[in-house]
């Protein structure tokens, strides 16, 4: 399909596709668009944000309904308000010449009883959020069990968020005989899972491998020291000029921190998180689209729905532990045929997770340097000179600003003029409080090497082999035996604290804290394939410090307990707690005392804690 004028579409949208400037389908469009015309199927489309999943799945649902009758025909469930707020706007431009079709957007946020009215009204078409479609179908405003077409849009994104109860719930209120089209940028196995257990003989399109990466965007990484996380991104948003985009942290308190950060070095950036509330989220979302925002901080629950299609750049201040996560990170760029580039600042364990990632989105991840203070100056004051002799300069009446001019150069020679013009857009570009120091490290050398840690536990004094810190590596021995996998030496370490000779120690087993230490619990395990070394890194990573003291750790199946210096733990409880671990989300407290794992939690005290 060539053309809209060749789909088979009503004349009325495509009129109304006409008067947006649509002409010709996306690729997505193109495949989509005559098996959902011509037939009855069930459909599983895999594709990208930004190609045009709206008008994919939006014109021929429009086509096929029924103006006079007001029931609702068409259900749209979306994970957030931003993005089913988009999509109705979408479907009120589609439908502009069908006056007696009614689209009606519930969401949370947004009082409860106006959209029931609104629905009392009668609406075709109905685009929700899954929480607020089941507190609809409960209340008896919403009726779906006439629907005839259901679309799943962002699939993964509503799994990844928790929604698939609510899914479940939505799919026994729908009639048997109806078609089900699922719309998803990644395919993991739940998704797969949702589309065998639900649809019937689904046709599925694809416009890419599987949780693959749009073409249209280049991945770039640095590599530097923990601590040297924030001066790396602020030499790249200085290098930047021209920056519009997200940059994604882990927590939410991690993003406020960061936009703080950020504002007083005189950035324009704001922090996106569950803590706004809906008007602050309106404003800053307000700001951002319209281009008055120019840099956000964000989560990754908090930018989901986030739909603009002109951003530069995506920035992973720290990387996923999802590789799923950065296909959708990366996605919020390149978007509607543009090109676009995702930035990651990792350390020097993490060249495994870059192969990994380069594997998943099919493309090279070019390492790249971070510039020196000197360097990003250079680059401005070449940057501003080309711009300056290619600026168009017709002659226009300038009346006697020129003579003016004149005279303040009056006294200076060609090579002065050019001396100021060059330290003058120097020092516009370079930030007083940026260093001049190389912060980059060299990937397979481990980067700098850490200190041992001197403080161990009670346990560890007696032990001929002490703790290692986050990044350590055991002085090598000239037995051969002692070699082997970096990991395989702490599990080895680990098994030996315990003194349980490989076998799991008993829960019901207490033991003293160290003093100086606070033990911490967490709801991940060995099921979730948690190592030592990967979370004292995690801890390092959110708190941007390497010099926190450990004591000791244990892993069972489904939790862990590791002992943090007693002066460091609010700290880390409120960095971690409620931060994403693949698809769990962290719970963290102070472990009970005698209670080695109990069910009870005592928090640790803090304003607004609240239960998960």
């Amino acid at each position: 399909m060539k053309s809209f004028d060749e789909s088979g579409l009503n004349p009325e949208i495509l009129k109304a596709i006409a008067d947006m400037g649509f002409t010709t389908p996306t690729p997505v469009q193109a495949q989509t668009l005559p098996i959902l015309l011509s037939g009855d199927d069930d459909l599983v489309a895999l594709a990208q944000t930004g190609t045009g999943k709206t008008a994919a799945f939006g014109l021929p649902m429009l086509n096929r309904v029924e103006q006079k009758n007001k029931d609702t025909q068409a259900l749209i469930l979306c994970p957030t308000r931003e993005l089913c707020l988009q999509i109705t706007n979408d479907l009120t431009s589609y439908a502009k010449y069908m006056p007696q079709v009614n689209i009606t957007a519930i969401y949370g946020g947004a009082p409860i009883g106006v959209q029931a009215r609104q629905l009392s009204k009668g609406s075709q078409i109905v685009v929700g959020t899954p929480g607020r479609v089941v507190d609809m179908i409960s209340r008896g405003a919403l009726i779906i069990d006439r629907v005839n077409c259901f679309v799943l849009d962002e699939a993964d994104e509503m799994l990844n968020m928790g929604f698939k109860d609510d899914l479940e719930t939505i799919f026994e209120y729908m009639p048997a005989e109806k078609n089900t089209w699922l719309f998803s940028a990644t395919m993991p196995p739940r998704v797969d899972g949702i589309a065998r257990r639900f649809m019937k003989d689904a046709k599925r399109v694809s416009l890419g491998k599987r949780n693959e990466g749009a073409s249209t965007i280049n991945h770039e990484y640095y590599m530097v020291h923990a601590k040297d996380r924030f001066e790396a991104l602020s030499r790249m948003l200085d290098l930047h000029s021209e920056f519009y985009g997200v940059i994604f942290c882990r927590t939410r308190i991690e993003t406020t921190e960061i936009a703080q950060k950020l504002a007083r070095r005189g950035y324009p950036a704001q922090a996106l998180n569950g803590d706004l509330s809906q008007q602050q989220r309106d404003k800053v979302m307000g700001d951002f689209r319209n281009g008055t925002l120019r840099m956000l901080v964000a989560t990754d629950v908090a930018a989901r729905g986030l739909d603009v299609d002109d951003l530069t750049h995506v920035i992973n201040y720290i990387l996923p532990d999802d590789l799923e996560v950065y296909v959708h990170r990366s996605g919020r760029t390149g978007r509607a045929g543009k090109s676009g580039t995702c930035i990651s600042i990792v350390h020097s364990r993490e060249g495994g997770k870059i192969r990994d990632l380069e594997r998943t989105v099919g493309k090279p991840f070019e390492l790249k340097k971070v510039p020196s203070a000197s360097e990003i100056g250079q680059h401005h004051v070449i940057k501003d000179t080309k711009e300056l002799l290619e600026a168009d300069t017709k002659k226009k009446s300038l009346g006697t600003l020129p003579t003016e001019v004149y005279m303040l150069f009056e006294g200076l020679d060609r090579d002065q003029i050019i001396e100021q013009w060059l330290m003058w857009s120097y020092f516009r570009n370079v930030k007083s409080d940026t260093n001049n120091d190389d912060i980059n490290l060299e990937p397979g050398r481990g980067g700098a090497r850490r200190e041992m840690d001197n403080n161990r536990s009670h346990r560890d004094r007696d032990s001929a082999r002490p703790r290692l810190k986050y990044g350590e590596e055991r002085p090598r021995r000239n037995d051969r035996n002692d070699r082997g996998d970096r990991n395989d030496r702490y599990e080895r370490n680990d098994r030996n604290d315990r003194g349980d000779r490989g076998e799991q120690r008993s829960e019901r087993a207490p033991r003293p804290t160290a003093a100086g230490f606070t033990d911490l619990e967490i709801n991940i395990g060995r099921t979730h394939n948690l190592k030592p070394n990967k979370l004292m890194g995690i801890i390092n990573d959110i708190t941007g410090d390497t010099s926190i003291q450990f004591g000791r750790i244990d892993i069972f199946g489904d939790k862990t307990s590791i002992g943090v210096d007693s002066k460091r733990a609010k700290e880390i409880i409120q960095a971690m707690d409620g931060m994403q671990f693949g698809s769990k989300r962290l719970k963290v407290n102070v472990k009970e005392k005698n209670d080695p794992f109990g069910d009870g939690y005592r928090p640790f005290p803090k304003a607004g804690n609240k239960r998960r």
